[in-house]
């Protein structure tokens, strides 16, 4: 199996995306989810930046794909790939569902001296649940990334912001129950690797099992991916930090820099 200078970029720009978390984490050792509304911009700005994409630039090389291979069936295939993408995401999220405890994670440590354990196991929970839900995304920010690099590193900035309220939500309570900087790391660490993982798998599938007719129609299921994890993660997540107008002001900064970007590339 050849490894070729594409793939390896790729798979280093879903590695920088997993540190986040992990940088998250740390974060988690100074402030309090209440002190995070800032966060609401740029979660709004990492949506804006997604969907502009997905329904842009990536259902494009989806129909430029399938075109070749179906014909004047590639808009049906793209647009049955693309609700496929929806409903895979959706799956994943009703049988594991990404936050637990988030009740406990505005409470100072002071406050929660009889509940250390419930709170750290809401801590492992999170980092358990956001690790599953990571490795869709390493694979769809690996595929994006090692087609078009131009589209890749957008994506990966999107989801490093991204990532980076999740460590926060990992390591906050894992750190305010226990006391120790090392637990918050190693959790918010091992949910941070989780999406590099789900990058090498997705390399495994496109180089072993896939043949090159399915990488459009691969193409438009990460379109809905990227639209469900807007929609469903990205935004209520941002609503949680801030005010709805600072939220919709990110996304529509996302859609126009990123639209702005892409012309100019």
């Amino acid at each position: 199996m050849i490894v070729e200078h594409h793939h390896i970029v790729a798979f280093l720009l879903t590695l920088i995306a997993g540190l986040a978390t992990i940088i998250g984490g740390s974060v988690s050792f100074f402030v309090k989810r209440s002190n995070l509304r800032m966060l609401a911009i740029g979660l709004g700005f990492s949506a804006g930046v997604m969907v502009y994409m997905a329904l842009t630039e990536i259902l494009k090389d989806s129909r430029e794909f399938t075109q070749l291979y179906f014909g004047n069936k590639a808009a049906l295939v793209t647009f049955i790939g693309f609700f496929a993408g929806i409903i895979i995401a959706a799956l994943i999220d009703y049988f594991l569902p990404a936050h637990f405890g988030d009740d406990m994670i505005d409470k100072a440590p002071q406050d929660i001296s009889e509940e250390d354990e419930r709170i750290k196991k809401a801590g492992l929970l999170t980092a358990i649940a956001i690790s599953l839900h990571r490795f869709p995304e390493g694979l769809t920010m690996f595929l994006v990334a090692s087609t078009d690099l131009k589209l890749g590193i957008p994506l990966v900035i999107a989801m490093a912001i991204h990532n980076l309220p999740e460590g926060i939500a990992i390591g906050l309570p894992m750190y305010h129950a226990t006391g120790k900087k090392r637990y918050a790391m190693l959790f918010s660490a091992l949910a941070g690797i989780s999406g590099p993982i789900g990058a090498l798998i997705g390399f495994a599938i496109i180089k072993i099992f896939m043949p090159q007719m399915a990488i459009g129609i691969l193409f438009a299921m990460v379109a809905g991916i990227m639209v469900y994890i807007s929609l469903d993660t990205l935004m209520p997540t941002a609503r949680e930090y801030g005010e709805n107008h600072d939220v919709m002001a990110g996304i529509f900064a996302g859609m126009f820099f990123i639209g702005a970007g892409l012309l100019l590339v």
